[in-house]
């Protein structure tokens, strides 16, 4: 078998496109079937389920489906049913972005506003390859969009998320020094794609990677009225058990809506093992990591996550959108593929590292790598316990708390309940409750205990005591607006709590955090954090999530309404 060699963790690793190892897996297409049928042996026979494929030395051992693509017709799924890939979607684009780069209309360096001039010009340099990477910085419209008010079912076009975009006055961080996932980015490719090429994003695809893949039911969609035969719908089901359908009206192209069925994915992942020698070298490109500027590595490729499983490489990457839940890896050492797309919410990826589990055997390194260190815990003096206790800030929005208990020390994290501590050493507790995950604590010259380290991360003592009152509440109360997205909230008092509201969204509540920080179980507005003036008013507070951080509203005058600016 051909395999492919790309740095991985500052290791090569084989992958795809030379002479390799083929390992003999001991099992059969029909042992194959039985076991994969035996996992889908529970399910109801009216209720949404799985296509499944599966593909081994270029030939096709598995390709069937479990459940039904549509609960109001009964229509089964089959190897032709039409899914939504959501974010497999990105890989496609990624090709094409690599296909783009052999032709030599453009390269990974590029300014991506050498293209899109009305992309704002930020202090850094935005590049193609910050975009492919995740590493550009861009907020990540599916949070940004949401604040503004869209609901993921309401129409959410490719111009909705171009027209977001385009106006974002901040990064999230300096192009090229994080990882953080954006679907933002990858549709800023798809338009790269149409800029350069001259015709539409989906015609373009349509032409130069599934016309000549001979996968005549793929494509992006970029009408969300369109009919689409044979096309599967997305389920959830309710606490008490019926299910409901999902409206789907999303158009993002390059980061998602495109729609294909196991028979065509059969075809692409054999193309991605066993590309012809002109194509060698798009599929490389494919496959090469990144490094971020501090010298880490970066495992995102052009919308391929490269990891290990059981010693192996795992090439993969997951879907999210609609309640379809989708995922694709390729094991090339084992010449494996499988596909797995569901329509009811399901972990696809879980029934993908099953199906693999029957090929690759667990290895002894990863048995002992799996196995949890066993400590014995220390008894320490009440003393050591209390200079411990107090806030620390593991980030926005979210802070520990550290009482002492019983001579136990207890930690409680923003929106969570309290959890006893493991003293291993006078600096060093385990957290049963966190996967055994260690605090170590950290002092000063004044031994006087300054901050803890929590999985890598560096939390600064904010406080020897703690807050859950909050005061002054009236200081916070008023109308807010951004610019940025062109969006109005209030924040308001009722019944002693504190509440962001908007026509769209209604209330959403506010819990404090620390001091002016607080969180939010809405996603898109994980973390408001209030901005005071010297004087100590309110001006303004920052809106944080993940994907999406300091989108900033400022305190408007209540006798002048907001101006479109």
């Amino acid at each position: 078998m051909k395999k492919l060699y790309t740095s991985i963790l500052s290791v090569i690793w084989v992958l795809f496109l030379c002479i390799g190892i083929r390992v003999n897996a001991q099992i059969t297409s029909a042992d194959l079937q039985q076991k994969v049928d035996s996992m889908f042996g529970g399910m109801a026979k009216n209720a949404p389920g799985s296509a499944v494929l599966v593909v081994k030395n270029k030939e096709i051992i598995l390709n069937k489906g479990y459940g039904l693509a549509n609960l109001e017709y009964g229509i089964p799924i089959t190897p032709k049913t039409v899914f939504d890939l959501a974010s497999l979607s990105k890989q496609f684009a990624g090709y094409a972005i690599s296909l783009l780069v052999e032709q030599g209309k453009i390269s990974e360096n590029d300014d991506i506003r050498k293209y899109i001039p009305e992309f704002p010009e930020f202090d850094q340099t935005i590049t193609i390859k910050h975009l492919l990477h995740h590493t550009s910085g861009l907020r990540d419209w599916t949070s940004t969009l949401s604040l503004a008010g869209r609901s993921f079912e309401d129409v959410i076009s490719f111009d909705h998320i171009l027209r977001m975009a385009y106006r974002q006055k901040k990064l999230n961080f300096e192009p090229g020094s994080q990882y953080a996932y954006s679907n933002t980015g990858y549709n800023i490719l798809a338009e790269l794609v149409q800029r350069v090429t001259g015709v539409s994003f989906r015609t373009w695809t349509d032409q130069n990677i599934f016309q000549p893949l001979k996968m005549p039911d793929t494509f992006f969609l970029d009408n969300h009225r369109e009919v689409i035969p044979n096309r599967a719908r997305g389920y959830f089901q309710t606490e008490d058990g019926p299910y409901r359908n999902t409206p789907n009206n999303l158009t993002a192209l390059g980061s998602s809506s495109l729609y294909a069925t196991t028979d065509d994915l059969a075809k692409w992942v054999i193309h991605l093992m066993y590309p012809p020698d002109t194509l060698q070298p798009v599929v490389e490109r494919m496959l090469q990591t990144d490094t971020l500027t501090n010298g880490e590595e970066n495992t995102y490729a052009y919308g391929i996550d490269i990891s290990e499983f059981r010693g192996t490489p795992w090439i993969s990457h997951s879907g999210s959108w609609a309640f379809f839940r989708t995922y694709l890896v390729l094991l090339p050492e084992y010449d494996l593929s499988v596909v797995v797309l569901n329509n009811n919410g399901k972990n696809a990826s879980r029934i993908a590292r099953k199906i693999a589990s029957f090929y690759v055997p667990e290895s002894h390194t990863q048995k002992k790598k799996d196995q949890i260190e066993k400590r014995k815990a220390v008894e320490l003096p009440q003393s050591v316990l209390n200079a411990y206790t107090g806030t620390y800030k593991l980030g926005k929005g979210w802070y520990v708390h550290l009482t002492k208990k019983d001579g136990t020390l207890w930690t409680r994290a923003t929106n969570e309940e309290k959890f006893p501590m493991t003293a291993l050493s006078d600096t060093v507790f385990s957290i049963k409750a966190y996967g055994n995950r260690t605090m170590r604590f950290y002092k000063n010259e004044s031994n006087k205990v300054t901050h803890l380290v929590y999985n890598d991360m560096v939390c600064p003592k904010v406080s020897d005591h703690i807050v859950y009152t909050l005061k002054n509440p009236e200081d916070y109360t008023g109308d807010f607006f951004s610019d940025e997205l062109h969006t109005r909230y209030k924040v308001q008092m009722k019944d002693g709590q504190l509440y962001l509201w908007s026509l769209h969204h209604g209330e959403i509540t506010l819990e404090l955090a620390w001091e002016d920080d607080f969180f939010s179980t809405r996603f898109f507005a994980r973390n408001v954090e209030f901005q005071r003036d010297t004087y100590g008013r309110i001006t303004g507070f920052f809106v944080s999530h993940s994907r999406a951080k300091n989108q900033f509203f400022r305190k408007l005058d209540t006798d002048k309404p907001a101006t479109n600016k």
